[in-house]
């Protein structure tokens, strides 16, 4: 097979009609391709046919590009098959995005806005923490695998990842995998490596965005990776002088030349870069004993009540929830309908003063500050949850809504620590949750789990009350009705998922 040319335009590959070329790099060739058999156009990269010799090297490519695969987080680019054609040559189908990556982006316009870089990094750094919760490695960040499509960012190129307990290095043919630019000390000494080797080339990547330029630019790859073992970059508030002091401090500690140096992760180095670039000063560390690390206590629980007052408050809550619920019932003009799309194929109803949005084919979320909420669940577990927190402080009866999503990972019958693990790779911030319980959604089966999520670093929290309904064979859906009041299960809750109704 030729690679690196257009000699495959209009060929058939792997069952993929070729129609174009998107990319090119030293081990592969990406095209655009159509899939007949879901008459959807995808991404397909096809690796350099030299790698396939080296059978380690396939064997690991495989395994690993079907562990990313399984991976549900809105910031990594969707894996739909990865395996060798009848000649053995490796490829990979992936999402196809129809926009422009980092580096043109940088390319194009220069440094970033503040705000611009805060919102793609934080996404980056919630892409790479996933990827390291499931022990692997992207080991090529660079801005050329950073995908924007409009707000939406997508970390691509995990078709060449590298399990923790793996050395980095060489493959048998003698070819390294990463980039000179963004390459970690670790990986090029070929030490044992973690998922801080991401977060060095992370920090170059934040470092060229926000001045135009890499941290180390010397003439010769030889003379680039001995700067990464033995020199400092430029302070980047010299470079951009916009930029606080404090900025270098972090800059310096994520380019740390030995990763026990950095960030535990990612999403607390972007955290502690937007917090100085803000002018905010960082929470302090949680304490450490012996490699533990300790919670703040919680709150001591309210004196236990008589079973028979407990049970006379139930009922009249109760009482008054349906009272509620059959006044707002009558005042049908009141609601409106979401009504189905791929993203969440099901209609429900909600109050008529909420806004909807459906994120793609991610998820949709309905609320009356709808466009503060998409930013925090598209972000995933690094989410910056200052947009909401006023919203939640000031005015709980706003920080409302209902949020989407169908999800391979979900089950109805998780016990209540397997879902906290699910929703902990789904959504942002710290889970608790309790269940589950059988119950229905409209018509259809489902499994009730309560809880709460919270910002792990101002500890504002959202209440929940969520649904995983059955669908199968086809993905499970996640439908969860969030509040920012003590308890999430009034009547607005009872009324949306009375109204359920799956497409």
């Amino acid at each position: 097979m030729q690679l690196n040319d257009r000699s495959l335009i209009g060929q058939e590959v792997a069952g993929y009609y070729i129609e174009d070329i998107v990319g090119k790099g030293g081990m592969a060739v990406v095209y655009l391709a159509l899939d007949p058999r879901l008459s959807r156009r995808v991404a397909l990269k096809i690796l350099n046919p030299v790698l396939s010799v080296d059978d380690r090297f396939r064997q690991r490519f495989i395994l690993e590009s079907r562990t990313v695969a399984s991976i549900e987080h809105p910031n990594i680019i969707p894996i739909y098959e990865a395996n060798a054609d009848a000649d053995g040559v490796l490829y990979i189908s992936m999402r196809y995005v129809d926009g422009l990556d980092l580096r043109r982006l940088i390319y194009d316009r220069g440094p970033l806005p503040i705000a611009q870089a805060n919102q793609i990094f934080v996404q980056v750094a919630a892409a790479l923490d996933a990827a390291h919760a499931h022990d692997l490695i992207h080991r090529d960040v660079k801005p050329a695998n950073i995908l924007l499509a409009g707000d939406h960012v997508y970390l691509t190129d995990f078709g060449i990842t590298k399990h923790r307990t793996s050395i980095s290095g060489l493959t048998q043919t003698d070819q390294f995998i990463g980039t000179p630019r963004y390459m970690s000390p670790e990986q090029i000494n070929k030490e044992h490596i973690d998922g801080r080797c991401d977060q060095y080339a992370l920090a170059c990547v934040v470092y060229e965005a926000l001045s135009g330029r890499l941290p180390f630019q010397r003439d010769n790859d030889i003379a680039l990776l001995w700067a990464h073992l033995a020199e400092q970059p430029t302070p980047l508030s010299q470079v951009r002088p916009e930029l606080p002091a404090d900025v270098d401090v972090v800059m310096n500690r994520a380019l740390a030349k030995s990763p026990e140096e950095r960030y535990p992760s990612c999403a607390e180095f972007v955290t502690a870069l937007r917090d100085a670039i803000s002018g905010h000063p960082a929470a302090p560390p949680p304490t450490q004993l012996s490699g533990v690390r300790h919670r703040r206590p919680a709150r001591p629980g309210r004196p236990g009540r008589l079973p028979i007052i407990a049970a006379t408050i139930t009922a009249a809550v109760a009482a008054l929830a349906l009272v509620v619920l059959l006044v707002m019932t009558q005042r049908g003009d009141a609601w409106t309908r979401y009504q189905s799309t791929p993203a969440a194929p099901l209609s429900f109803e909600h109050p008529a003063g909420w806004s909807v949005r459906t994120h793609g084919d991610l998820f949709a979320v309905a609320s009356p500050h709808v466009a503060e909420f998409e930013t925090l669940f598209v972000s995933g577990a690094g989410a910056d949850w200052t947009p909401v927190v006023p919203i939640i402080t000031d005015d709980p009866d706003g920080a409302v809504g209902v949020y989407v999503q169908l999800s391979e990972t979900l089950s109805t019958t998780a016990t209540d620590v397997q879902m906290r693990a699910t929703l902990e790779g789904l959504l942002p911030g710290k889970i608790d949750v309790s269940g589950p319980v059988t119950e229905q959604a409209g018509t259809s089966p489902a499994t009730r789990y309560t809880g709460s999520l919270t910002d792990r670093n101002s500890g504002v929290r959202l209440g929940f009350v969520t649904y995983i309904v059955d669908r199968r064979p086809e993905p499970m859906m996640l439908l969860m009705y969030f509040c920012a009041k003590n308890s999430c299960d009034d009547a607005t809750q009872a009324r949306i998922r009375q109204s359920v109704r799956l497409s």
